[in-house]
């Protein structure tokens, strides 16, 4: 499909005068949806960023950026079957419930729409999944973190935004696993909280479970929001720097509570750079490349990639903590 707006003499032109770098993809326009997990946290428009500046630069494909903006696999669902019915190209996705998005990605593969997920290695119905990192190791150096912190002695809780979020799951088994293995006086304390990727449910969760223990030591979270809200139920109860707390954010959301040392440790990859990097796999697809070990996609974070089965594996987490929660490159 053409980019809206763009003629196809105009599109030759430009590949010739101004895009003689690009792939031959830009002669045949593709279009590209990115649908995130929902589009009302920072952390996905962060990512819209990304997107944007992305479809900025290159004239010749048309990349946007769609979804609910509510954390609902329905809703996510609902928003892949509109752009099956647009004849998009190819979708982008980051699952807010894999399960729910299997049948319709299907669906989309069925309708020779190329998909490319994030934070879903274990999908079935994608061309690739692309990850920042390994999910095992991200989450295992929470768990190193807050058991060096705590003494590796006392109870935690773990928060995540789903309960069928894949990737929330895997950092928080692997942390567990690690927790056994590695700090055998800790344990964790009840089930997994699930906050919807939401602040406010966090911080009443975290609350609650606080108050009724007063043994817990340390909370890892994963949804972006989960550190900021259980931070703030922390300050309330008078446990700032008595329970430690670690966990996926950004500077911009958690960013006062790592300075006040309510939150020892964040962690993120640049949602805008992951949005990129989807985009440039799911061209790399359409354009008929090989994919293989090693792979560039010429992404910080996402050059020299490792490919295990369908999943490729960059470099690109970061960690924030007191000492570097100033530095303006984390500013987002």
């Amino acid at each position: 499909m053409k980019k809206r707006g763009i003629s196809i003499a105009l599109c030759g032109a430009m590949v010739a005068s101004l895009m003689g770098s690009m792939s031959a993809s830009a002669a045949d326009g593709y279009t590209i949806a990115v649908v995130p997990k929902l589009t009302s946290i920072a952390w996905f428009q962060r990512m819209e960023v990304g997107v944007n500046e992305w479809n900025d630069a290159h004239e010749d494909v048309d990349a946007f950026y769609t979804g609910p903006s509510e954390g609902d696999g329905a809703l996510q669902a609902q928003a892949i079957e509109d752009l099956i019915s647009q004849g998009v190209d190819a979708i982008c996705v980051v699952p807010f419930s894999t399960e729910a998005l299997e049948p319709v990605l299907k669906k989309a593969r069925e309708a020779g729409i190329v998909v490319i997920s994030h934070e879903a290695s274990g999908m079935t119905n994608i061309d690739y999944d692309i990850e920042a990192f390994n999910n095992e190791a991200y989450g295992e150096h929470f768990m190193e973190h807050l058991g060096e912190a705590v003494g590796g002695e006392g109870e935690y809780i773990f928060e995540v935004g789903s309960l069928t979020s894949e990737s929330h799951n895997q950092w928080v088994d692997a942390a567990k696993a690690l927790q056994e293995e590695k700090f055998p006086n800790m344990s964790q304390y009840g089930d997994k909280i699930e906050t919807a990727d939401d602040q406010s449910q966090s911080y009443d969760k975290v609350k609650e479970v606080l108050t009724a223990n007063p043994n817990i030591v340390a909370i890892q979270g994963s949804a972006m929001p989960d550190v900021a809200g259980a931070a703030l139920a922390v300050e309330e109860l008078g446990l700032a720097g008595k329970v430690k707390i670690a966990g996926t954010s950004l500077v911009s959301v958690a960013g006062k509570y790592v300075e006040d040392g309510t939150i020892d440790m964040i962690s993120f990859w640049d949602p805008a750079l992951a949005g990129q990097a989807m985009i440039e796999l799911a061209v790399k697809v359409l354009d008929g490349e090989e994919i293989t070990d090693g792979l560039d996609l010429g992404v910080e974070g996402y050059t020299g990639l490792s490919l295990v089965d369908k999943v490729l594996y960059g470099q690109a987490w970061i960690d924030v903590t007191a000492e570097n929660v100033d530095d303006p490159a984390y500013d987002f």
